[in-house]
């Protein structure tokens, strides 16, 4: 068969030495640009300056009422009834009501006896305290070990159940469910909840339970939680100034205006007839925690959240741990979103503005818009705007308003004010994940319901170096070590070189100067991508 000739396919304003095939390309650029690329480019341009207006005008709003709430508004204990429950001479513990604690724990080995203990430790009487252990672990040796801690403590008088399933059916959301349906827990008021490496102070209770027993319309009180390895590497530095801002602010804010917020998970009292009201837990998604408290707060019950009530934990330090935990924390609001959303325009009981708050900021800005924004515009229409010099962002919208929303952000956490510049571009690098997490649950794809317990290492780094430094005589046996090629994550590493590519276009070429920002990016991409982000174990 004879051979046909490239110009059969090719046509003749095409046809180039094979030398010369960048200038090839580039006439292909010149021919799609005008027609394609810039009228698409600019659109993008549009679109990212309305959702940065949108989070702008978030973050401001948040910025003044907390502002309104810390100068004006009373405290929880003056907004709401509260009195210390008192012990009673007469009455003895029956004056306090009975408290259930549920710690959902799988295969946690580093950190069990750290809330066991804590939850043991609560001063609240005995005899009006039931302990459930909800045990899921599958390593059989763990199993083992936590049934022990809690038979220790059975010794010494504590009230507490270690409780197993037969498989892990709805995760965390099924285990909690099938505590609530053990015969010894019917009596219970209250239900407390902590996972397994949390520590709540001994008072927690005490200051806590006051709020729901003296006021019939509240259904939950959510602490805040504080960390204990926060320092222990730039990860745990970063993820602190993240979540204390979500304390600070976004928690104070809703209790404060709508008595809404999402709850934690974690760290908290609930009452059990507003669950039951509720639904119960549901698995329907990764964020069940967030799914009940919708529920609830469409039921007419009201959330308190206590600032000065604290519950020490533990933050993830290892990249794998944290890259997990933020794809279920990006991808189960999107996906909650989704299911509920007509749920709640129908609702008849909740006011008109608590339903625009609710969807529009809880939802739609703050677990989408937030997340998306954050990614196309600086990871991907800013770079390529550079590339198209035709079309332009202002400056307004490139450096003014990220820098105030920058600055706003920073306030839960002025002990890190200093790592702020690192922290905006560790959170570009993570905002390409929590933006496909947020896709992957809004369109309700494969890994929508994907479940990865987060790797908590409790004191096991420190007891490896210190067993390492007693055995001064023995020859310390080799680290096993880490493959390369597990480390490293393709996605960051090819967003490195893309923006690599549009910084030195930039320097060659650009007017704006961006790339000085596009290199310390790149910088931060191949980092996160060679895996040399948090304690490598």
């Amino acid at each position: 068969m004879a051979q046909i000739s490239p110009k059969f396919f090719i046509p003749e304003s095409f046809q180039v030495s094979r030398e010369d095939i960048a200038g090839q390309i580039g006439l292909i650029w010149e021919l799609l640009k005008a027609p394609l690329i810039v009228p698409v480019l600019k659109l993008g341009v549009y679109i990212c300056l309305a959702m940065s207006l949108m989070l702008f005008m978030e973050r401001v709003y948040m910025g003044i009422v907390i502002i309104l709430v810390k100068l004006f508004w009373q405290k929880p204990e003056k907004r709401y009834n509260w009195q210390p429950i008192e012990d009673d001479v007469e009455l003895g513990s029956s004056n306090f009501p009975v408290v259930l604690i549920q710690i959902p724990m799988f295969n946690e080995k580093e950190v069990y006896k750290i809330s066991i203990g804590a939850a043991c430790g609560l001063s609240w009487p005995s005899d009006r305290l039931v302990i459930q252990v909800l045990d899921d672990s599958t390593d059989p040796a763990i199993k083992q070990m936590v049934e022990q801690e809690c038979q220790r403590w059975a010794a010494k008088g504590i009230n507490i159940r270690y409780q197993i399933r037969e498989n892990r059916t709805g995760y965390k959301a099924g285990a909690l469910k099938e505590g609530l349906k053990r015969s010894y827990v019917k009596h219970c008021e209250y239900v407390a909840i902590f996972d397994a490496d949390f520590r709540p102070e001994p008072d927690y209770l005490r200051r806590a339970i006051p709020y729901l027993v003296q006021n019939s319309d509240i259904a939950l009180v959510q602490a805040r939680w504080r960390f204990v390895n926060a320092d222990e590497c730039l990860l745990t530095r970063m993820q602190e100034m993240s979540l204390d801002y979500h304390f600070k602010v976004e928690q104070e804010v809703g209790s404060a205006t709508h008595a809404f917020f999402g709850f934690n998970g974690t760290a908290g009292v609930w009452r059990i007839a507003a669950i039951n009201e509720a639904g119960g837990w549901k698995d329907r998604t990764t964020v069940e925690d967030m799914d009940l408290a919708v529920r609830a707060s469409l039921k007419g019950w009201k959330f308190v959240y206590l600032g000065d009530l604290q519950a020490k934990s533990e933050l993830p330090s290892t990249f794998k741990a944290f890259r997990f935990q933020q794809h279920r924390w990006s991808c189960g609001p999107a996906n909650l979103f989704r299911k509920m959303v007509m749920e709640i325009i129908r609702n008849k009981k909740v006011k008109f503005w608590k339903k625009v708050y609710v969807i529009y900021s809880f939802f739609f800005v703050r677990k989408i818009i937030a997340h998306m924004v954050t990614f196309s515009f600086y990871c991907v229409v800013l770079p390529l705007t550079i590339l198209v010099p035709e079309v332009q962002v202002p400056i307004w919208g490139a450096v003014y308003i990220p820098s105030i929303i920058t600055i706003l952000n920073s306030v839960g956490t002025p002990r890190s004010i200093h790592l702020l510049f690192y922290w905006i571009l560790f959170e570009n690098v993570m905002s390409l994940h929590r933006t496909k997490a947020t896709f992957i649950g809004l369109l309700e794809a494969g890994r929508a319901n994907e479940w990865v317990v987060t790797e908590k290492l409790g004191d096991a780094l420190k007891n490896k170096a210190a067993d390492a430094k007693n055995k001064t005589n023995t020859k310390a046996p080799k680290k096993p070590k880490i493959k390369f090629a597990e480390r490293m994550h393709t996605l960051e590493l090819g967003f490195g070189v893309f923006l690599f590519f549009c910084g030195c276009y930039d320097f060659v070429h650009g007017k704006n100067n961006y790339f000085i920002y596009l290199f310390l990016q790149t910088i931060t991409f191949l980092i996160a991508g060679f895996g040399y982000i948090g304690t490598i174990v």
